[in-house]
């Protein structure tokens, strides 16, 4: 189905709040995107990127024109529409500090081996400066059991738009990069053995970090 028909093909409550986000960040943070040929037409998939502020899933997911499954901390589950909407667009619960229940492996697998994209963020919480930090090794985990393409993605402008301990400054430009996709070898060493899960975690958060802005040729 053609990209602008893509919310037809989500469920209605997902479809609704992704215009939504679209919206919002044509009339607020409008900023540029590069890389959309490298998103996989098909099949199951992680898009991994940075983290520095709480603008990042919706902006990332909205240039998605697949639904995808993000991740979010488990406290949130409160009795009330909070809950009923996390359930609603298909958001997987994980440990304040980004630890990765079985339940959420299990999940997130079946989602990856049923063709769905997942949305994680290897660093677990936002970073304090905007810069990259180290990453967890949660993503190496999921990435190395389901065998599937990693897409690094890198979020510029949510930092100064609305950055952990700052305001929200609307207005403020915030761009998406995407870029190719990673094979299973390139990121999974089977031979690292009780190093394997964060060293692909390693890998993938540095093939993050070298993307530039959207004015820099996606190789």
């Amino acid at each position: 189905m053609n990209a602008s028909h893509a919310q037809l093909e989500m469920e209605p409550v997902y479809g609704f709040f992704h215009t939504l986000c679209q919206l919002a960040h044509q009339m607020f943070f409008r900023g540029d995107v590069a890389g959309i040929g490298n998103l996989p037409r098909t099949g199951g998939y992680i898009v991994a990127a940075n983290h520095a502020s709480h603008l990042d899933p919706p902006i990332v997911g909205q240039f998605l024109p697949r639904q995808v499954a993000f991740f979010a901390r488990k406290t949130l589950w409160k009795p009330g529409l909070a809950a009923w909407w996390l359930d609603k667009v298909g958001t997987i619960p994980v440990d304040r500090d980004g630890g990765v229940s079985l339940d959420a492996v299990r999940r997130v697998l079946q989602a990856l081996s049923a063709g769905r994209v997942v949305i994680m963020f290897p660093e677990g919480t936002r970073s304090l400066d905007g810069r990259p930090q180290t990453p967890k090794p949660g993503i190496g985990l999921l990435a190395c059991r389901a065998q599937v393409p990693v897409v690094p993605a890198r979020v510029f402008g949510s930092f100064e738009a609305y950055g952990k301990k700052g305001s929200l400054h609307l207005g403020t430009p915030v761009s998406v990069t995407f870029g190719r996709p990673l094979g299973p070898a390139e990121f999974d060493n089977p031979a690292d053995g009780k190093e394997r899960y964060a060293n692909a975690a390693k890998r993938i958060m540095a093939a993050i970090t070298r993307i530039g802005p959207p004015s820099v040729a996606v190789v």
